[in-house]
């Protein structure tokens, strides 16, 4: 059973959702939040598998740096939301959101995007995954992409220099430049971005 929690300022579509998961095949929701602090703070009391956030979350944090503070390999945060700029998407992808989802899907859409995010699988909706797609990748060097495939195997700093014949403070400096390059400023971000775009090796 995957556990969710709801972060959405308004109870309405709180509501709805709850009772729209409540026919979902292998969901339960444990918990709702109708604000960033309050989704960080239930996040860190209930442990659940996936988190479903808004962008938008009125007064206090917004759902961009809730998703920073939340997403962990342990917790993964899907975006359902209204908003489909490009950098709304950037912004949230860079923040850890294993995926980004617009509340115009079907349920079935959204049913199948809780799965693949709790499985650590990007999930996207389909008029945001165009757009990613049509983008032009960052042009990264192949140091760069052999980084970023250690990243993605979940190791460390040291590890990474290990593996590749580097000192760590070379590791360092590439991180830097691959968080500046996709646009991210987290590990998890930039494992996101690069498995949303084909990056990695």
């Amino acid at each position: 059973m995957i556990r969710v929690l709801l972060c959405d300022d308004h109870a309405v579509v709180r509501a709805g959702l709850l009772a729209l998961l409540g026919s979902a095949p292998g969901i339960e929701v444990v918990g709702e939040a109708g604000s960033g602090e309050e989704a960080v703070a239930t996040a860190a009391k209930l442990k659940p598998d996936v988190v479903l956030m808004d962008l938008q979350l009125g007064p206090g944090i917004d759902g961009v740096e809730a998703t920073r503070r939340i997403a962990s390999p342990g917790v993964r945060v899907l975006v359902l939301t209204t908003y489909d700029t490009d950098a709304d998407v950037t912004r949230a992808i860079g923040a850890g959101a294993t995926g980004y989802l617009l509340k115009a899907e079907r349920p079935e859409e959204l049913f199948a995007a809780i799965h693949a995010a709790a499985e650590g699988r990007t999930a996207l909706s389909a008029p945001v995954a165009r757009r990613a797609a049509s983008a032009p990748a960052p042009a990264l060097t192949d140091r760069e992409r052999d980084i970023l495939g250690q990243l993605a195997r979940g190791l460390g700093n040291r590890e990474i220099a290990r593996a590749l014949f580097i000192s760590e403070a070379t590791v360092k400096t590439h991180l830097g430049r691959i968080y500046t390059k996709l646009g991210v400023d987290t590990r998890a971000g930039a494992v996101a971005v690069a498995k949303e775009q084909r990056l990695l090796p």
